[in-house]
């Protein structure tokens, strides 16, 4: 746990709107702003690692959890426990599939019947997406949308293999950046290592969600059934 680095909280969030167009959910790689904050994000759920709990409370700071849930359902309190310590879950479908190879009524599925699932076990239905492999199209924007997944987010740096991947030539985190993780076996050096690239960049980690807005909010429709 000491290699856990420490931050200020952070800053009150800007308010912004995120693009989008009609109908549409909101996409972003990063988020506009320029306030001194990076947001770490955490994906599928896949190994359950025993540490993740201590090393989140240990933390203490925003983070937010796209989680599969065809791959969470036989760990459903680990999870909560997780959400507990102040851990955010979102929706990441319910099978991570290609999205881009299924027709708009089956993305609609992935992303809202997940999103019902989430809303169920957790308390509290979720606003936001991430598409498996961060690849979407037009109708998963407007499937997403119409279940009220408000955006969906990809990612500018990824921590894995102990280490943190960069997409810009500086490598180094930008103010607004967003961080990719996994639930994987290293865990918990991967943690580390995004906290410590938030470090080094002078910033802090901040709610995703509190800089997540569009308007107007459009009351989800029926989710449909399966449709295999």
């Amino acid at each position: 746990m000491e290699r856990i680095p420490r931050f200020p909280a952070p800053p009150p969030p800007t308010k912004l709107v995120l693009p989008r167009t009609p109908d549409s959910a909101a996409f972003q790689f990063e988020i506009p702003t320029t306030d001194k904050v990076a947001f770490l994000t955490i994906d599928d759920g896949t190994v359950p690692h025993p540490w993740a709990l201590p090393l989140l409370q240990a933390a203490n700071v925003p983070v937010t959890l796209f989680l599969t849930t065809n791959t969470i359902r036989d760990h459903i309190e680990y999870f909560r426990a997780l959400q507990q310590a102040g851990a955010v879950i979102e929706s990441h479908t319910v099978s991570h599939p290609q999205l881009t190879t299924l027709g708009y009524e089956r993305q609609k599925y992935e992303l809202c019947h997940a999103a019902d699932q989430l809303g169920e076990w957790y308390g509290q239905r979720p606003t936001l997406f991430r598409p498996p492999y961060g690849e979407k199209n037009a109708d998963t924007l407007r499937a997403a949308w119409s279940c009220g997944l408000l955006a969906g987010f990809n990612w500018r740096e990824s921590a894995r293999n102990r280490g943190v991947a960069y997409q810009r030539p500086d490598h180094r985190v930008h103010a607004g950046d967003i961080i990719l993780m996994h639930f994987r076996a290293t865990f918990p050096d991967d943690f580390v290592a995004a906290l410590r690239a938030i470090k080094a960049a002078g910033l802090t980690p901040a709610a995703l969600g509190d800089y997540a807005h569009v308007t107007p909010i459009r009351t989800p429709d029926a989710v449909p059934r399966n449709p295999l």
